[in-house]
Formats: structure tokens, C-alpha cells, sequence
């Protein structure tokens, strides 16, 4: 019988390679990308990563939404004593031109090989909700908590399982 313990253990030993999307529709920019066309793209998504350039594909850096605020306040609205901090630089009007001057540069990182199990310890560890997907220091994917939602209920319904009030899982009824 094919239950949630068995569609678990199937979500949490596959590949990151096999589920994560083409890195064409992903939202991918270069270092030297101008902060508005980054900002363009945030109105429609949670991140941006930033690469070298397109053929090396090197891992740079992430922007996320929440980042915009830095990006849109003005360096006086930092609060400090001892000169500009990196938050005030990141900031239009603090001399930010390119997405490489307001990308976070410490991005948390998987490798392509790993597994969905390895993926969410890390997530959870870090409180994070993606994932850049590399391949030594290339950019290759991603893996957020929603795509990993969406494979684990594909996976119940390839599967033909589901919840039950009480919580555990039994066999769908045919039609």
C-alpha cells in the first residue's frame, strides 16, 4: 500500500538535478545589470541572482524583495557614527548603479547532486526559503520551498494518495 511514510521517503531521496526548473526561467542577472532593470524584475519576484556573466554562469550574488527597501532609502537614513556602512552604499542615492552594488554577496548554496532531504535540513537551519543550486561556483538551478510543495503534491497525486482528517493517508477513491 502506497502511503504519505512511503511518498516522504521517495520526496526526500530525489535530486535536486531531477526537479529543480530550466535555468532559463529562472530570474537571472549579471553584475553589471543596472539596478533599475533589477528592480523591474522584483515587482513580479521574490529574488534576482546575479552572475559574472551569462556564459561562465559564476555565482555572485542574490537581491531579494526585502532588499528593495535598502535600495530605495537614502544613505542619511542609517543611523551611524562611525562613516558609511554597506546597507548606506547599497542605496541609489548612496552611489548604487549596477546589481552587483546592492547583491548580497553571502548566498546560501546546494549542490546540484544533493537531495530534497539535504535541501530543507538547510533551509530550515538557515530559515530560508531558496536555494541557489550550483555546480562548483556555477550557478545550475534553484530550489525554493514552493517548488518543493508543488513535487511532494505531484508526488501524492502520481502516487494516488490522500490526507485524511485525522491526518494520516489512505488510498483516493476512483469515480
Amino acid at each position: 500500500m502506497y502511503d504519505i511514510e512511503r511518498a516522504l521517503q521517495s520526496f526526500h531521496s530525489m535530486k535536486l538535478d531531477d526537479i529543480m526548473p530550466p535555468i532559463a526561467s529562472m530570474p537571472v542577472v549579471t553584475v553589471d545589470t543596472s539596478v533599475l532593470t533589477v528592480l523591474k524584475i522584483l515587482r513580479t519576484r521574490h529574488h534576482v541572482w546575479v552572475v559574472e556573466d551569462r556564459e561562465s554562469m559564476r555565482l555572485k550574488g542574490v537581491i531579494r524583495y526585502l532588499d528593495v527597501i535598502d535600495i530605495l532609502l537614502p544613505p542619511e537614513a542609517y543611523k551611524f557614527k562611525l562613516g558609511m556602512t554597506s546597507r548606506s552604499l547599497r542605496s541609489i542615492l548612496g552611489g548604487a548603479e549596477k546589481a552587483i552594488d546592492v547583491a548580497e554577496r553571502d548566498v546560501l548554496t546546494i549542490e546540484r547532486d544533493s537531495t530534497v532531504l539535504d535541501a530543507l535540513l538547510k533551509m530550515r537551519r538557515y530559515r530560508a526559503q531558496v536555494l541557489a543550486v550550483v555546480d562548483g561556483d556555477r550557478l545550475v538551478g534553484e530550489v525554493s520551498l514552493r517548488l518543493l510543495i508543488n513535487e511532494f503534491l505531484r508526488l501524492l497525486r502520481v502516487g494516488d494518495v490522500k490526507w485524511t482528517r485525522h491526518g494520516s493517508s489512505s488510498q483516493s477513491e476512483s469515480p
